[in-house]
C-alpha cells in the first residue's frame, strides 16, 4: 500500500511537472522555474484563447539565429513608453487585427470569456466593448510581456518575449493587450532576477534589445506608427482600425527607415534646435589681482597714484575738501620688503564670499618702527 501510494506521487509530480504555467504547475512546486519563452511573430503558440484573427505581420528581423540563447540569464527589458513615436507600425487603412472577429470569438464561449477577462484584469460582462476600444498595430521591437495561455479552463501567465512584427492591439495608454495570432490577453512582464531563455531564438534576435513597454502617464490621443510599405508617418486614432489614418502634425526626427525604435533620437525643440544636456553654470570670476611694482628695478619709488610729501600734485586735495583719500604724512617712506619677505595680502584682495581665518596685521604690526601715525589703507609696495 506504501508503494502504490510513492508511485503515485511521483506520476502526479511527474504530470504537473511538464514546463512553465501548466495546469498544477504551481501546486506541485512552490517555485516553479522562471523561464521566459521565445515567441515568433508567425507562430500561433499552443494552448491559445481563439483562432488568429491578424491580417498582417511578418517577421522583421535579418540575419542568422543567435546562438546559445536558451538556458542563458535573461537580461532587464528596456523600459519605453507607450506614446513613444515610432514604436509600432502598421500599413495605412489596414488594420493588423479584425477586432470584431476577436469579440465573436471570445464571447461565443462563456468559459474562455470568463477566463480572458479575468486574465486581463476587466468585467467580464464587457469583453467585447473593451476590445472595440483597442487599436490594432504592429510591435516594431522583441516585445517582453506577460502572456496567458487558455489550458483547462483556465488562464495560465506566461513570461514570453513577442518578436518584432507580432500584431497586437494596445489600449488606450500605449500598452500591448491582446496577441491577435492566439487571442491570449497580455499584461504588463513580472520581473524575474533568475530567469532564463526558452525557445529558439529568430534570425536578430538580441536579448539586450529587448523592450517592455510601459503604460502613458495620459491618455494617448493618437499613436504616430511606422508604415513601413511607404517609409512615411501615419497617425492612427484610438479604437481606429486604420480608417481614419492620417500624417502626423509632429514627425519624428527621421524616417522610419532609419529611425531605430529602441533607441530613436529625441525629437527637435520648437526652435528647430537638437536636445542638449544642460551646461554647468560658469563659475564667478575672481576678482583681478594687483599687478605690483617693478621692485628690481626701483626698489624704493612711492606708488603710482600716491602723492609724495617733496612732489605734491596737482590732484591732491586741499585740506578744506573733505576727501576718501587719506593724506600721506610728511615722513620718510617705508623700507619695501623684498620678495624674500613678501607682503601678505590685503583684506580686499580675498575674494567677496570667502571666509577670513583671522583679521589682516595691521600696518603697526607689519612695520614696527615705522614712527608714522597713519599709512593709506591700501599699500602694495
Amino acid at each position: 500500500m506504501a508503494t502504490a501510494t510513492l508511485a503515485s506521487a511521483v506520476l502526479i509530480a511527474g504530470c504537473s511537472s511538464g514546463g512553465t504555467g501548466e495546469a498544477g504547475a504551481e501546486q506541485a512546486a512552490p517555485a516553479p522555474a522562471r523561464e521566459v519563452l521565445l515567441q515568433p511573430a508567425a507562430a500561433q503558440g499552443p494552448d491559445a484563447f481563439t483562432p488568429s484573427t491578424a491580417r498582417e505581420g511578418a517577421p522583421v528581423g535579418s540575419g542568422t539565429a543567435p546562438e546559445g540563447v536558451t538556458g542563458s540569464p535573461v537580461p532587464a527589458a528596456r523600459e519605453i513608453g507607450g506614446a513613444t513615436p515610432g514604436l509600432y507600425s502598421g500599413t495605412r487603412s489596414v488594420a493588423s487585427c479584425d477586432v470584431a472577429q476577436q469579440a465573436a470569438l471570445l464571447t461565443a464561449d462563456p468559459a474562455r470569456a470568463r477566463s480572458f477577462a479575468e486574465a486581463a484584469g476587466i468585467p467580464e460582462t464587457n469583453v467585447a466593448g473593451w476590445l472595440r476600444g483597442l487599436t490594432p498595430v504592429l510591435l516594431r521591437a522583441d516585445t517582453r510581456v506577460t502572456d496567458h495561455r487558455y489550458r483547462d479552463g483556465r488562464a495560465a501567465a506566461v513570461q514570453t518575449v513577442l518578436q518584432a512584427g507580432t500584431a497586437v492591439l494596445v489600449d488606450q495608454y500605449g500598452t500591448p493587450r491582446v496577441r491577435c495570432a492566439c487571442g491570449n490577453p497580455l499584461r504588463s512582464p513580472a520581473a524575474g532576477p533568475d530567469a532564463v531563455h526558452t525557445g529558439k531564438p529568430w534570425p536578430g534576435y538580441a536579448p539586450d534589445r529587448v523592450v517592455a513597454i510601459t503604460p502613458a502617464t495620459t491618455l494617448v490621443s493618437g499613436l504616430v506608427i511606422a508604415d513601413l510599405a511607404g517609409n512615411t508617418w501615419i497617425e492612427r486614432k484610438p479604437a481606429d482600425e486604420g480608417v481614419e489614418d492620417s500624417s502626423p502634425d509632429v514627425r519624428p526626427p527621421c524616417d522610419p527607415a532609419s529611425c531605430d525604435p529602441v533607441t530613436a533620437p529625441a525629437a527637435p525643440l520648437p526652435d528647430g534646435r537638437t536636445p542638449q544636456s544642460p551646461q554647468s553654470p560658469q563659475s564667478p570670476q575672481s576678482p583681478p589681482e594687483p599687478q605690483a611694482p617693478d621692485h628690481g628695478t626701483h626698489p624704493a619709488d612711492p606708488l603710482p597714484d600716491a602723492p609724495t610729501p617733496d612732489a605734491p600734485t596737482h590732484d591732491a586735495p586741499s585740506h578744506d575738501t573733505p576727501s576718501h583719500d587719506t593724506p600721506v604724512p610728511d615722513v620718510p617712506a617705508p623700507d619695501v620688503p623684498t620678495p624674500d619677505t613678501p607682503m601678505p595680502d590685503a583684506p580686499h584682495d580675498l575674494p567677496p564670499d570667502a571666509p577670513s581665518a583671522e583679521p589682516p596685521p595691521s600696518f603697526e604690526e607689519l612695520f614696527p618702527n615705522d614712527p608714522a601715525a597713519r599709512q593709506p589703507e591700501t599699500f602694495e609696495g
